[in-house]
């Protein structure tokens, strides 16, 4: 029996997709009514539990009172009962350790009775505490293998959901997780205790302004860019399935370079797949409101509308997910990883964020005449001067090996962190900065020129994708995360260093009314001030080029190129006492951080360097061998014959000859750097990884996509770059 290629079974399984694959299920029930079916929403607390302990747990979500003991029996109750008639029979706490992942536990509603029966239960104990071992998490140094003990605390500010699918249904309940001396091993502690440290600092701001708002909440709107494939492609590559980006792959005829796939027709399979994955994250609820064809071939954009950061921060963990789930069930497989295929875009997760309190009014709203606008110049000028002051704490939470493909290539924004605010907000911060803002550049309109076209109203300001922070009219658009990565990390810090500068002002406005002062004539002296210290950090030009490099360089910003650059900062002097100051992280907790993504760093490329090797060594060297003989003996049987051997044939062995020992003698280098073991602490280990083991993987990779180019193709072992991103 003929042996088919991965290229043949992806080619026969895309044409005949059309007949005889999955589509997507259409559903009777309107998707207004599908939403948030199922989860264990405010509604359905309203509808289940008595009175007075929903209004308790009503005061928790809203208002961040604490939690009652006394009400988790009976929540648990309604919630397991809930669950069960959805078809649930176990239940989990759901948490995000630091592997940037989530994680999950499964135990049963059964519990065995004396009479051999079974009995469904679920206590408030099992609801607000869970124990899962802790030792076999990253903890940084906080927890010895040895030391086990563990526990996941109920978030109640995170409505609990059911997780559906074929095998099984689970009550998935939102939960922080810290070890047993209390240290937070996990992405959601911090992000808490960020949301309450900027609240408490706003609400300061608000009630100098006469606001009756008693909390402020950050929101967030994570867009989440992948890349779709045929899975026998990428079950044909082992860099795929086991780095998640390709280490080898020479570049196509064709990339992007036509401009034609970005906001282009959606492939049917990769619309059915769409279809099917906003249906299901409508289901827990998931406000998922875009999709579009990305930049790349292949790549693709979902996005959501904005929600409180905390639970933005688990749905976006459920969209990555659900699209690898179900991407499987129309044969793809999503990629998420930031370059999954050098030459061509790379994928980020821009996260717009804003803060709005609980009168319900968006803090960063401009509105008519926002050089009138006092309330909104403060809280602008705070994220001014906090991106100012901690612009290296922005680069540190989004520095990590993925990503580091991406920024500063023409496809991100750059390692140097500036704000972009627009022509209008430019010109009021100028106004400031010389003694006060009289007017606001209007937008107009804009006139098309076809007289059938309505006259549309021009923004005030354009857009800037080339700036890691830009201002978009209502928020701020953080361009620079990774699409792999979790949100909580980048909004943390936002949260902690925007805290710190509203602290700052509010102490300033404070000690200056309290004499009797007017607050508007401090108001405008406080503005003028912090414009002056912080008027560096705006840019509102093209941060690609080489000159705002210079410019950068000038001012004194700093640009932390790689992921190595940027992680002492994480745990300098300036950030150890901002994040203790705020209770954001003990210092115990930061170092912690610090070596978790230091040893994430080297093992990720560890696992790069092996699987190159191996790679080169069992798929491509051979191939370019079995190549090398066939050309070797169509020469030697030329001679054979008396014929002449033509002069291209012979520079074509040649150059195959070359070639292969080019990707030995680059194979032996590496095989050489993996084997030494560099003296020094974790950092030292770290730096022997990009400055040792990337540039010998990067020359065995250059030797084996030269031979890609040169071996026939129904040797090549690996389906190339023009089949994995062009055939759909």
């Amino acid at each position: 029996m003929e042996h088919k290629s991965a290229y043949d079974s992806a080619v026969e399984a895309i044409t005949s997709w059309s007949n005889l694959g999955r589509r997507a299920p259409k559903s009777v029930t309107p998707v207004c009514q599908l939403f948030g079916i199922n989860v264990f929403s405010d509604d359905v607390m309203r509808a289940r539990l008595p009175e007075n302990v929903y209004k308790t747990l009503r005061a928790t979500v809203q208002k961040g009172a604490p939690l009652d003991p006394s009400i988790a029996d009976v929540v648990a109750t309604a919630m397991k009962e809930w669950a069960m008639e959805r078809g649930a029979t176990h239940y989990t706490h759901w948490f995000q350790p630091m592997t940037g992942l989530t994680a999950e536990k499964h135990d049963s509603f059964l519990s065995p009775t004396e009479a051999g029966t079974a009995v469904a239960e679920f206590s408030g104990k099992e609801l607000v505490r869970g124990e899962p071992d802790a030792s076999s998490f990253p903890s940084g140094g906080i927890r010895s293998t040895f030391e086990a003990r563990g526990y996941t605390a109920w978030d109640p500010t995170s409505p609990a959901f059911i997780l559906d699918n074929p095998n099984g249904t689970t009550l998935c309940i939102p939960t922080a997780f810290c070890s047993w001396t209390g240290e937070a091993l996990d992405k959601k502690t911090p992000l808490l205790r960020s949301v309450e440290a900027l609240s408490h600092q706003a609400v300061r701001i608000l009630k100098l302004f006469g606001s009756t708002a008693e909390r402020v909440s950050t929101t967030a709107g994570p867009e989440q860019e992948y890349f779709l494939i045929d899975k026998n492609f990428y079950y044909a590559r082992p860099d795929l399935i086991n780095a998640g980006r390709t280490l080898f792959g020479a570049k196509p005829p064709k990339g992007q370079e036509m401009e034609d796939h970005y906001f282009g027709s959606i492939p049917e399979r990769v619309l059915a797949c769409m279809l099917e994955t906003e249906t299901e994250l409508y289901k827990l609820g998931v406000p998922v409101k875009t999709r579009h064809n990305e930049v790349s071939p292949a790549q693709y954009e979902i996005a959501p509308v904005f929600e409180s950061a905390n639970v933005a921060t688990d749905h976006n963990m459920l969209v990555m997910e659900s699209l690898k789930r179900i991407a499987d069930r129309y044969g793809l497989q999503a990629l998420l990883h930031e370059k999954p295929f050098a030459g061509v875009n790379g994928s980020g997760k821009h996260v717009n964020w804003s803060m709005s309190d609980d009168l319900g009014n968006n803090l960063l709203r401009p509105g008519d005449t926002p050089h009138d606008n006092a309330q909104f110049l403060i809280f602008l000028a705070a994220v001014i001067r906090a991106v100012s002051r901690h612009g290296d704490l922005l680069r540190v939470a989004v520095a990590h090996a993925g990503n580091d493909h991406r920024l500063g290539a023409n496809e991100a924004p750059p390692a140097i962190i500036s704000i972009f605010l627009g022509d209008m907000l430019e010109d009021i911060v100028e106004q400031i900065e010389k003694g006060g803002a009289k007017s606001a550049k209007s937008g107009g309109e804009l006139k098309i020129g076809v007289s059938v076209l309505p006259t549309l109203p021009r923004d005030p300001g354009d857009r800037n994708r080339t700036s890691p922070f830009a201002f978009t009219g209502n928020k701020f658009e953080f361009r620079a995360c990774g699409s792999a990565q979790s949100i909580a990390g980048p909004i943390v810090v936002l949260n902690s260093i925007v805290a710190e500068s509203l602290d700052y002002m509010a102490t300033q406005l404070e000690q200056a009314v309290a004499p009797g002062k007017d607050l508007n004539a401090e108001i405008q002296k406080l503005l003028q001030s912090v414009i002056k210290e912080s008027r560096w950090i705006v840019f509102n030009g093209d941060n690609y080029s080489e000159a705002w490099h210079a410019e950068a360089e000038k001012r004194g910003l700093p640009n932390r190129r790689s992921t190595i650059d940027s992680l002492p900062d994480l745990v300098s002097p300036k950030a150890v006492e901002l994040f203790t100051k705020y209770k954001i992280f003990t210092e115990r907790e930061l170092h912690s951080r610090y070596e978790i993504f230091l040893e994430g760093y080297r093992k990720t490329i560890a696992i790069e360097s092996q699987l190159t090797l191996q790679m080169a060594s069992r798929m491509i060297l051979p191939a370019a061998l079995r190549y090398q003989s066939v050309i070797a003996s169509a020469v030697a049987n030329l001679k054979a014959a008396g014929a002449t051997v033509p002069k291209h044939q012979t520079a074509l062995l040649n150059e195959i000859v070359h070639a292969i020992d080019e990707l030995q003698s680059a194979s032996d280098r590496l095989s050489d750097v993996i084997d030494e073991h560099p003296k020094g602490d974790s950092l030292d280990h770290a730096k022997h990884s990009r400055d040792v083991v990337i540039p010998a993987m990067n020359a065995v990779r250059a030797a084996g996509d030269i031979l890609e180019t040169l071996v026939a193709s129904d040797l090549w072992p690996l389906p190339t770059y023009q089949e994995m991103l062009f055939i759909k």
